[in-house]
């Protein structure tokens, strides 16, 4: 296997490989592009984000800057919106529904760890996919962490950090995120 292999698979992987390298520049340049251009020349702008989006649905509207690793382990429904300075590190797959929307500053992670500090020291890597449902509305400073899947109808409060699994229609909050009600949709 290849080291792009064992990232996308979810193994340990040397995240400093030149292939994995080469990609994360050149996303890293189309992103400081992107938040670059005002918002004069949104279409091109637009057009960018989709270029730098793996798999994007009609409707996507991303306020920069935004951020992420690769933008090919993205795919994002219809009708998706994300606020000033979210963060994507989608070392893995991070799909996101219809009709999500993203406050400020809401980071979503992929990318980990291991606990052990001789592991951890050796510079290698590894990732969970994060899936997030539809008609999902993530509140402002929120972290989705590695490995989550948000069902759909949910609502994550702001400043909330989700290291679990959260089931349809309920609303989530804190740190960590806890189920605080259901949500009649």
């Amino acid at each position: 296997m290849t080291e792009k292999d064992k990232m996308l698979s979810g193994a340990m992987y040397d995240p400093m490989d030149p292939v994995i390298t080469a990609e994360r520049n050149s996303a890293r340049l189309l992103i400081q592009k992107i938040n670059s251009i005002n918002e004069e020349d949104r279409e091109y702008r637009d057009s960018l984000f989709y270029q730098l989006v793996g798999n994007a649905s009609d409707n996507l509207n991303i306020v920069p800057p935004f951020y992420c690793d690769y933008g090919y382990n993205i795919s994002v429904g219809t009708n998706v919106f994300m606020n000033f300075n979210c963060c994507i590190l989608d070392v893995m797959k991070v799909e996101i529904g219809d009709n999500v929307m993203l406050a400020p500053y809401v980071q979503i992670y992929t990318a980990t760890h291991p606990l052990e500090a001789k592991e951890r020291n050796s510079g290698r890597e590894f990732a969970k996919p994060v899936s997030i449902g539809n008609d999902v509305w993530i509140g402002g400073g929120a972290i989705i962490c590695p490995g989550v899947t948000i069902g759909n109808g949910v609502v994550i409060g702001a400043g909330s950090v989700v290291t679990r699994d959260i089931p349809d229609n309920v609303f989530a909050a804190g740190n960590p995120a806890k189920i605080i009600r259901t949500i009649d949709n």
